[in-house]
């Protein structure tokens, strides 16, 4: 499948996330503005294309002219959990010095690592899931989305998937749908049809009630910000699915690049949490109904099996 997110042209191309699983499309992005709108509604999301994003935007910015470093901050404080983000920027800024063409280059180099960092990952994740899990075609639980269109190519926690429904290893995958926006089941499981994976939705609270029935035999998730304690933030609902697989004794396997590391912060209580609009959970509510509407929760390190990067097990 082509890239999530790339450069052509002058612009920057995304995979629309917003019009899947109903329309595959691309949006061209022509202007820092444009850009942070697609950011901030999840046409592009996912922490590594989201780092892509930064890069490519702050690309634009430079060979556009004006004040570079002010369209970069814009960029950069778009969404504030993932990390990915502000470091996509600050790379590519550094070569600002350099002149236009040495930031697009950066930019362009970030979007051909992101693919290798995240087949590495996943690689390495999958070795230890099969050094887990007995069973040898494998059921998976996954939240929110972690293949290909969180990243620029290729995946984090759902390239762990791809790995091995290669090697026939994977029966099935439960497709948790994801609040609030159903990233599981709109995206996640789109991805998994294309692939020929098998697998069915279920609601996010059934994923306990899935382990007690012994229908799960490993978790993958990714992750958006990973403190220097290992304490992970991740999609919303990630946190109780860990203590579930804690309780029944399942492997929680976490998947991310070594750009999603913030050795800056100590632990997960450090990590900035976004909270989205009411009106995404309040529908279907009374008319004055409240809401509480974080994007992400931290899932201490305690209940994670392991956080895997492209260079293997992390430890804190």
């Amino acid at each position: 499948m082509r890239r999530t997110i790339d450069w052509a042209d002058g612009a920057i191309v995304i995979v629309d996330q917003v019009a899947l699983p109903a329309e595959y499309r691309t949006l061209t992005l022509r202007t820092v503005t444009e850009l942070v709108d697609a950011i901030q509604r999840l046409a592009v999301r996912g922490a590594p294309a989201l780092g892509a994003a930064g890069a490519l935007g702050v690309a634009l910015a430079a060979t556009q002219g004006g004040d570079v470093r002010a369209e970069a901050d814009r960029i950069a404080h778009a969404r504030p959990t993932a990390v990915n983000l502000a470091w996509g920027v600050s790379r590519a800024l550094a070569q600002l010095p350099h002149g236009p063409n040495a930031v697009l280059a950066e930019a362009q180099a970030m979007l051909d690592e992101d693919e290798q960092r995240n087949r590495a990952a996943s690689a390495h994740a999958a070795e230890i899931v099969l050094d887990s899990c007995p069973r040898r075609t494998l059921r998976f639980l996954s939240h929110c989305n972690t293949g290909h269109l969180a990243t620029v190519a290729w995946g984090t926690a759902l390239g762990v998937v791809w790995h091995l429904h290669a090697r026939n290893l994977v029966e099935s995958v439960l497709v948790d749908e994801t609040r609030p926006l159903l990233q599981g089941s709109r995206l996640t499981a789109w991805e998994l049809a294309q692939a020929g994976v098998p697998y069915r939705v279920q609601a996010d609270g059934a994923a306990a009630a899935a382990m007690a029935r012994g229908l799960v035999d490993c978790v993958l998730v990714g992750a958006d910000r990973i403190a220097a304690n290992g304490d992970v933030a991740n999609k919303i609902g990630t946190y109780g699915l860990a203590i579930a697989a804690a309780h029944h004794r399942i492997p929680f396997i976490v998947v991310a690049p070594t750009s999603t590391v913030d050795t800056s912060l100590a632990t997960g209580a450090d990590i900035t949490i976004e909270e989205r609009a009411a009106t995404e959970l309040t529908e279907s509510a009374p008319p004055g109904a409240t809401a509480f509407n974080p994007a992400f929760d931290v899932t201490p390190n305690a209940l994670i099996t392991a956080v895997v990067t492209e260079n293997g097990a992390f430890h804190s």
